[in-house]
């Protein structure tokens, strides 16, 4: 079994890690990181110590009726996407750790979509 870095646990709740084929499992917040435990194979977990956490990224949709998933960026090993049952929930137990200046919200389709017809304009000139 993993040994957790959490010494006080905040959440634990029922999530899904995105990483190739998707995981089931838990997210554990707490003290000194974020968590996430696979359901069926043990050696499948992921720990980031807070520190380590760049940014915070959320996909709002529908003016913030539904985050469909979150984001957590680190300075070394990348980023790991997640989603939960109460995405809110997690997200404001991250908020005691995290500075509200690194949690910022994804971009939506239409500004992805203005981004693209941007660049292209300026590529022709």
């Amino acid at each position: 079994m993993v040994e957790s870095i959490n010494t006080q646990v905040d959440l634990v709740i029922d999530a899904t890690a995105f990483t190739g084929l998707t995981d089931y499992g838990k997210i554990m917040i707490g003290d000194n990181g974020f968590e996430f435990f696979n359901a069926r194979d043990a050696r499948k977990y992921i720990q980031i110590p807070w520190d380590e956490v760049e940014k915070v990224i959320a996909s709002v949709a529908f003016k913030g009726k539904w985050i469909p998933r979150y984001a957590i960026e680190t300075k070394k090993s990348g980023t790991f996407t997640f989603s939960s049952k109460d995405p809110k929930k997690v997200l404001r137990a991250i908020q005691k750790y995290v500075e509200p200046s690194h949690m910022v919200q994804s971009l939506s389709f239409m500004d992805v979509m203005k981004r693209a017809a941007k660049s292209i304009f300026k590529k022709k000139k």
